[in-house]
C-alpha cells in the first residue's frame, strides 16, 4: 500500500483533504486525543473546588475565543466584552427564571433553549454596535466600546426587575437538559464533576467551530481586514459586512459565555460586569496569544487560575491581606498583575503563551542542533 504522504515529510500535503484536515499530522492527532482523555479524567483525580475553578476556566475560554475572533483575527479593538457577557447572562437568567419570582422569569429551564437564545440576543447587540466599527478603528473604536461597559452597568443597576438591583442580584440560569437537572449530585457524579464535563464539552464544540471559521473564507477576510483594511477593500472584501459579522460572532460567543459563567457559582449581580471583567478578557487574549484559538484557551485558564495563586500570597507575604477593605490586599495584587503581565508579554513575547510554545517546539525539533 502506497502512503499518500512520504515518510519523513509529515508536513508535505499531496491532496486537498490533507490540506483541509484540522489535525493534519499524526502527532497532533495523538496529542489531542491524549489531552482530551486526560481532561475528561480530571474529575476522578481532582477535588470539587478545583473542578469548579476549571469549569469557570472552560467558560472563560469560550468568551476569550470570541474576543480573539474580533480582536486577534479581525483586528477590531473591543473593550466592551463585559457588556455582551452581561447581556448573555441576563438573557439566560430571565428565560430560565421562576415566573413567580421577584425578578423577570419565563421558566424555560432547558439549556438547549436558553443558551443559543442568550448568544443570539448578544449577537444582535453586536450587530447594532458594528456600524461604529465600519467608521472607527484603533483607539477611537476602543473608546466607543469602552463606553458600552458603563452604559451596560447603568442599565443593569437601574433595571432591577431584570437584574435584581445593585448589591442584590439574581440567581443564574438553571441547568437542565431534556427535563433532567444537571447541576445536582446523583449517580452520574457530583455537581462539580458534571458541570466540568458539560463546560469542557461546550468548550471543545466552540473551539472547533472557531477554528474552522478562522480557516474559512470568512476567516481569511477577517485576517485581510486586520492586516490592512484598505487593501482588503481594494481586492474585494466587503468591509462593512465582515466587520459586522466579526462583532456578531464575537458577541454570540460572549453571550453564551456570560450565560454559562455564573451557573457554576449560581448567583450574580450588576457589579459582576465591570470594566475589570473586560480587562481580564483582554489579558486572556494578549497573554495567551492574539490571533490563535489555542492561545485564547491557554490565556483563559492562566487568568482564571491566577487568583488561586494570589490567594496563597499571604503565607509568604504577610502584609498582603485577604480582606477587600484592607490595603494592600490580594484583589489589588491581581489587578496589578493583569497590567504587568500584559505589558511584559507585549514587550518580550507579543505572541503570548502560544509564542512560547512555538519557540519551545522549534527548539526541540532542531535539537541537538538548536541555536
Amino acid at each position: 500500500m502506497i502512503n499518500s504522504r512520504p515518510r519523513g515529510r509529515p508536513l508535505l500535503r499531496t491532496s486537498y483533504a490533507q490540506d483541509l484536515a484540522l489535525l493534519d499530522t499524526p502527532a497532533k492527532r495523538w496529542w489531542t486525543a491524549a489531552l482530551l482523555v486526560l481532561a475528561f479524567a480530571l474529575p476522578f483525580l481532582l477535588t470539587d473546588d478545583l473542578l469548579q475553578l476549571l469549569a469557570v476556566g472552560c467558560v472563560a475560554a469560550i468568551g476569550a475565543i470570541g474576543l480573539g475572533l474580533v480582536t486577534g483575527y479581525a483586528g477590531q479593538v473591543s473593550l466592551g466584552h463585559a457588556f455582551f457577557l452581561g447581556i448573555g447572562a441576563y438573557t439566560a437568567a430571565a428565560l430560565s427564571g421562576d415566573p413567580d419570582g421577584r425578578v423577570i422569569g419565563f421558566g424555560v429551564t432547558d439549556i438547549a433553549l436558553w443558551l443559543p437564545a442568550a448568544g443570539l440576543v448578544a449577537a444582535l447587540a453586536g450587530v447594532l454596535v458594528a456600524p461604529l466599527a465600519t467608521r472607527l478603528r484603533g483607539l477611537y473604536l476602543a473608546i466607543v466600546t469602552l463606553g458600552l461597559v458603563f452604559i451596560g452597568q447603568h442599565v443593569f443597576n437601574e433595571w432591577s426587575a431584570l437584574t435584581g438591583g445593585a448589591g442584590v442580584g439574581r440567581p443564574a440560569a438553571t441547568l437542565e437538559f431534556l427535563g433532567r437537572p444537571l447541576a445536582v449530585t446523583d449517580g452520574l457524579g457530583t455537581r462539580d464533576q458534571k458541570l466540568f464535563w458539560l463546560m469542557l464539552v461546550l468548550l471543545v464544540v466552540f473551539a472547533v467551530a472557531a477554528r474552522n471559521l478562522a480557516r474559512s473564507r470568512i476567516g481569511r477576510a477577517f485576517t485581510a481586514i486586520r492586516d490592512r483594511d484598505i487593501a482588503a477593500g481594494v481586492i474585494g472584501v466587503n468591509l462593512p459586512r465582515y466587520k459586522t459579522l466579526a462583532f456578531a460572532v464575537s458577541s454570540f460567543y460572549a453571550g453564551c459565555a456570560g450565560a454559562l459563567l455564573y451557573t457554576v457559582t449560581g448567583f450574580f449581580d450588576p457589579g459582576s460586569f465591570s470594566l475589570l471583567l473586560s480587562v481580564q478578557y483582554i489579558a486572556m487574549v494578549l497573554i495567551g496569544g492574539a490571533g490563535t484559538i489555542s492561545g485564547a484557551v491557554a490565556g483563559a485558564f492562566f487568568i482564571t487560575l491566577l487568583p488561586r495563586l494570589t490567594r496563597e500570597m499571604q503565607a509568604w507575604v504577610p502584609f498582603i491581606s485577604t480582606q477587600p477593605n484592607e490595603v494592600p490586599n490580594v484583589f489589588q495584587v491581581e489587578t496589578i498583575l493583569y497590567g504587568v503581565l500584559i505589558i511584559v508579554f507585549l514587550i518580550f513575547e507579543p505572541r503570548g503563551l502560544f509564542g512560547l510554545w512555538v519557540r519551545a517546539r522549534a527548539y526541540w525539533k532542531a535539537w541537538p542542533f538548536s541555536y
